[in-house]
C-alpha cells in the first residue's frame, strides 16, 4: 500500500526544523511520493535540492494569490526558467482569493492567466487555489482552456464541483474533510467520483482532526485516506492504490 500526498510545502523558511524526519517518518507511513509546492524564490531553491536528495519527492512553483495581489513577487521568470529546464512536475500554487474582501482581483487575475499559460505551453499539469473565487477561477481558465488542472484543498460546493468535473479537472481533498465542522464537506465528496480524486495534506497547514494544533506532515495523509474509505464504502487499500494511480496519471502522463 502507497500513498501520494499530491501537495505539501516542505522548503518554506522555517517550516520544519529537521526534515529529513518529516521524509522519514512520511516513508515509514508508505507515503512514497511527494510534491513540495513552492512559493518564493528561497523555497524554489531549497526545494529543487531537496528533489535531489530525495527521487520521491518532486517540486512544483508559482505564486500563490496573495503573493501576487501583494505585489511583490518576483518568483515567475525562476518558475519559467525551472520549467523549461524540466524541474518542474507542475506549475502551483496558483489562483484566485477573496477570502479578505479587499483584494486586488485584477492582479491576481493576471498572474493566474499567465501561470495557466506557463503550464499550458510546458505541457505541466496546474494545481489551482480556489477560495471565495470561484466563478472568476473558471472564466480566467476558460480562456486558456488548459484541460490538465487541478483544485487543491477543495472546499466548494456540489456545484463548484460539478463545474470543476465538467472541465476535466480533478479535486484535492486535505485533512479539511476530517474536522468535525466540515460535514458539508463531507457530503460534497460523496458525490465526486473517486477517479477524479487526488489527495494532499497541505503540510504544514491543516493537521487533520486528530493532530489538530500540532504541525502537518505528509505522513498524516494517512488519516485523510481512512476518511475516504468510510465515506466511499472502500478498503484503505483501495483509496491508497486509486488516488495514487489518480496522481500518477495526472503528473506523468
Amino acid at each position: 500500500m502507497e500513498f501520494f500526498d499530491s501537495h505539501a510545502h516542505l522548503t518554506g523558511e522555517g517550516d520544519y526544523e529537521n526534515l529529513d524526519e518529516i521524509i522519514k517518518r512520511a516513508k515509514d507511513a508508505n507515503v512514497t511520493k511527494i510534491v513540495n509546492i513552492c512559493t518564493d524564490l528561497g523555497s524554489l531553491d531549497r526545494g529543487l535540492e531537496l528533489s535531489k536528495k530525495y527521487d520521491f519527492v518532486f517540486t512544483a512553483a508559482a505564486t500563490t494569490p496573495h503573493g501576487a495581489d501583494n505585489d511583490r513577487d518576483i518568483l515567475f521568470e525562476d518558475v519559467k526558467k525551472a520549467a523549461l529546464d524540466k524541474k518542474l512536475i507542475a506549475i502551483g500554487e496558483t489562483g484566485l482569493d477573496y477570502f479578505y474582501g479587499f483584494e486586488k482581483k485584477e492582479f491576481q487575475k493576471l498572474f493566474f492567466k499567465n501561470y495557466l499559460k506557463l503550464a499550458k505551453e510546458n505541457n505541466l499539469p496546474l494545481i489551482i487555489h480556489a477560495r471565495d473565487a470561484f466563478e472568476d477561477i473558471f472564466k480566467v481558465a476558460d480562456e486558456v482552456e488548459h484541460s490538465r488542472a487541478i483544485l487543491h484543498c477543495f472546499t466548494g460546493t456540489k456545484k463548484e464541483a460539478k463545474k470543476v468535473l465538467d472541465r476535466g479537472w480533478l479535486i484535492s481533498f486535505s485533512g479539511i474533510i476530517t474536522f468535525k465542522n466540515s460535514s458539508d464537506l463531507r457530503d460534497v465528496l460523496k458525490d465526486i467520483p473517486i477517479e477524479s480524486i487526488l489527495i494532499e495534506t497541505d503540510a504544514p497547514l491543516l493537521s487533520p482532526q486528530s493532530k489538530r494544533g500540532r504541525k502537518n506532515e505528509p505522513a498524516n495523509i494517512v488519516e485523510t485516506a481512512e476518511l475516504i474509505a468510510n465515506i466511499k464504502n472502500k478498503s484503505l487499500e483501495e483509496v491508497a492504490k486509486i488516488t495514487f494511480d489518480n496522481a500518477n496519471k495526472f503528473f506523468f502522463s
